[in-house]
């Protein structure tokens, strides 16, 4: 028989059944073969049995004593180990298969950024390389995304599919071009923005993303991922480049809009290698920071002096509110939207027809 023949198999065969093979063609015993290398019997009985590895030494000691090249010796071993190997990152995938109900595959798959497979196996290796993780588990050490376990703890949401919403956000801002992030044309463009509000969405989506990219802010508007729960992120890709993440959850225009401004908030606040998100709750670690975006997005939606002389003249009728509107150039249904929050009117009021819905794309 060739002794280099290719003996390779799916199987984790070890190199000593090789081993035996030779010697038995040789007509050498184990206790023979031990006294020629040098080592105890017992020594080649474990690694005819597979419990013994075949070192680089021993592999040089078999090609001395039996004519087989030493690389054939560390080759069957090394395929034995990525066996062994193979077999055991399989069983772990499987052990991982339930957390695939926590992410929206399908969804990742038409974005482009998972493989179509109906393979469960091979949805986890896709999730690992979108991930960029060697399992799943591993994302709870990753510290970049303690804030969306954090989130998902407080409303029972997946962190798993808030991550995956947040990545896939995170590669558009990436791609986004924007300027160097400047604070006080943040400020000077707040009159503009809240003159978009009263555009539809068609309309103001190219007009938002080009005025906050000259302000060095990506904004990326994403798909709505079942179990995240999430109406917007933000946080820095750089120290000149920030981004901020709106969802399509829901459809009320106040609500989009209050999130927005929330958001630029924590930009123009509290810069720093936070990611905030905002899931509509308040975060008890960073309450002071979320409190305070919420201040900066309803005084700059309406400037808190309008707002408490309109609130103390009790006129709320749909013309004074679109007076009030025209006023501080915005759209009325923010007002309304703000006198709900505050209770100053019932949810159902009539007034609510003020109040718009969007339709994403």
């Amino acid at each position: 028989m060739g002794i280099e023949r290719n003996i390779y198999s799916d199987l984790p065969i070890p190199p000593g059944e090789y081993l035996a093979e030779v010697l038995k063609e040789k007509g050498i015993n184990q206790a023979e073969i031990a006294q020629r290398m040098g080592r105890p019997p017992q020594a080649i009985n474990e690694i005819i049995a597979g419990r013994k590895a075949v070192t680089p030494d021993t592999a040089l000691q078999l090609e001395r004593a039996l004519g087989v090249p030493a690389h054939i010796w560390t080759s069957l071993e090394a395929r034995f180990q990525l066996i062994k190997a193979r077999q055991l990152e399989m069983q772990q995938l499987r052990e991982e298969s339930p957390l695939l109900n926590e992410i929206p595959y399908k969804i990742l798959c038409q974005m482009g950024f998972v493989k179509k497979t109906r393979n469960i196996v091979d949805k986890i290796r896709e999730l690992h390389s979108f991930f960029g993780v060697s399992a799943l588990s591993n994302l709870k050490e990753v510290r970049a995304y303690d804030s969306a376990f954090r989130c998902a703890r407080r409303r029972n949401a997946s962190p798993y599919a808030l991550i995956a919403w947040l990545i896939c956000a995170e590669k558009s801002a990436q791609q986004t071009s924007t300027q160097s992030y400047d604070k006080g044309l943040l400020f000077s463009c707040v009159p503009r923005l809240r003159e978009l509000t009263q555009e539809t969405p068609p309309v103001f989506e190219p007009k938002l993303k080009e005025l906050l990219a000259n302000c060095g802010i990506a904004l990326v508007l994403m798909p709505h991922f079942p179990k995240t729960y999430a109406y917007g992120a933000a946080g820095w890709l750089s120290q000149d480049k920030a981004f901020i993440i709106m969802s399509f959850r829901g459809s009320w225009a106040d609500i989009f809009w209050f999130s927005l401004f929330h958001e630029l908030a924590h930009i123009y606040l509290h810069k720093s290698s936070q990611l905030y998100i905002d899931d509509g709750t308040v975060n008890p670690e960073i309450q002071a920071k979320e409190e305070e975006a919420d201040r900066f997005a309803a005084n700059k939606l309406i400037p808190q002096i309008d707002y408490q002389e309109f609130v103390n003249s009790s006129s709320f009728t749909i013309e004074s509110i679109q007076h009030l509107a025209r006023q501080i150039g915005i759209a009325p249904g923010i007002v309304v939207g703000r006198l709900q929050h505050d209770r100053h009117l019932r949810q159902d009021s009539l007034l609510n027809a003020l109040r718009e819905r969007y339709k994403w794309k």
